[in-house]
């Protein structure tokens, strides 16, 4: 592969006259190290992050002065507003290393390695810009590529650390429980098995009202931030609520007590694409043969894709860091590509600094399309035919309302038998 199957044909630089301001500006905001400097198109210098930084810091002479650092560096922060105003043909590091559109990938990913740079300006015959090629273009060809995509406890455990924030559980569990205590109630179901617990609030806010609660999480992230709670729990609760880190199929397999019903919550069903119905056999061994439940809680997925032009939702948060900081979180969904393929759940984070917005991260999750009636096959495998459907917005009464799907953002399922 040649450097012109991965390059970045549109590119950002600056000119020789440029300000560090601006610059830095560029840097931060389109999240990368550096920026070629250009005599129009004419690549004539290069600058990075560090070469700014390093105008922040004792020269070779101060520092052979003074090596332990008594330096005043007070009074180096003060030059800042001096600093910004240079320009980049000031800071730019001259005669950068370059390639053209024929250079070999492997050969441009050498040269970054021997120079240690992140990324190379690519260039024509009289030295003219015409694309960029990064470490990053380098790995998602070579070997993102073959790659397959996250599996559900990598996804999750990426999430986790936002995903209480993000979920906004004051506004969710008082109109969720409610739904889940009357179901059970109904049916006089005491034990329940919460299967992809995540951050634990289902099982013990279920914990707190009676019922006795086990929570299976296979990521090891969620489950710390359950345990973490857990721990927390005054000891007449520790004993209603209990979780295990597991594989969902693998944990269920163990489990010989009977349980009266069981809940996957948050899409988690569609989250396990090649084993949910392995989950729903075994749920069939363990749920005793009357009067047992199945409660189910997905994405309205053709909502999401065709009404909400694939955007299932966004958030934008306070940050609990500082009063002028946000996050902003959303997900989206990548319909198959072809006959046969999975959604691709799609979760990024941005974080606002109380002056400019920065990528946190992204991540993907390949999710299996359940629908009405894939569920009612689904069911009638494991021998759950009585089957309801219900929609809610966010967040709602899970059994209130039927499910309309061009109006419900969540399709909630209750299977009996």
């Amino acid at each position: 592969m040649k450097v012109s199957d991965v390059m970045s044909k549109h590119v950002e630089y600056v000119s020789t006259d440029a300000k560090v301001e601006e610059i830095a500006r560029l840097i931060f905001g389109r999240g990368i190290n550096g920026l070629p400097v250009c005599k129009g198109k004419k690549v004539i210098g290069f600058i990075t992050e560090r070469d700014i930084l390093s105008k922040f810091y004792p020269s070779v002479q101060e520092y052979v002065e003074d090596p332990f650092g008594e330096g005043d560096f007070e009074s180096m922060e003060e030059k800042v507003s001096e600093i910004l105003a240079l320009t980049a043909k000031e800071m730019m590091s001259r005669n950068p290393v370059t390639v053209t559109a024929d250079t070999p990938l492997l050969r441009a990913q050498s040269l970054m390695f021997v120079n240690k740079v992140g990324r190379l300006p690519v260039v024509d015959k009289d030295n003219n810009l015409v694309g960029m090629i990064s470490k990053g273009d380098i790995f998602r060809s070579v070997v993102g590529k073959k790659m397959r995509y996250a599996e559900s406890e990598e996804y999750h455990d990426w999430i986790a650390r936002h995903y209480d924030f993000a979920i906004g559980w004051e506004s969710r569990l008082p109109k969720e429980i409610p739904s889940l205590i009357n179901l059970f109630k109904k049916y006089k179901i005491t034990k329940v098995l919460d299967i992809g617990c995540g951050t634990g609030e289902h099982a013990i806010a279920l914990a707190e009202n009676g019922f006795t609660v086990l929570g299976i999480e296979n990521s090891r992230m969620m489950f710390g931030v359950a345990k973490s709670k857990w721990e927390n729990l005054p000891q007449t609760l520790k004993e209603k609520v209990r979780f295990i880190r597991k594989d969902h199929v693998d944990a269920l397999k163990e489990i010989k007590e009977e349980f009266g019903a069981a809940i996957f919550m948050g899409n988690t069903l569609a989250h396990m694409p090649y084993t949910h119905l392995e989950a729903l056999k075994e749920l069939d061994r363990i749920l005793p043969s009357k009067n047992a439940i199945i409660v189910v809680q997905l994405v309205n997925f053709n909502k999401a894709i065709k009404i909400k032009e694939r955007l299932f939702n966004f958030s934008i948060k306070k940050s609990r860091l500082s009063p002028e900081w946000e996050h902003a979180y959303f997900w989206f969904y990548d319909p198959p590509r072809k006959k046969g393929d999975l959604l691709l759940l799609n979760a990024s984070i941005l974080n606002f600094n109380g002056k400019m917005w920065t990528s946190g991260g992204m991540n993907s999750v390949l999710t299996v399309p359940l629908t009405k009636e894939k569920l009612k096959k689904l069911f009638g495998t494991v021998r759950f035919p009585r089957i309801s459907f219900y929609g809610t917005k966010y967040w709602g009464a899970l059994f209130s309302k039927p499910f309309k799907q061009n109006e419900s953002d969540w399709l909630n399922v209750i299977a009996r038998r």
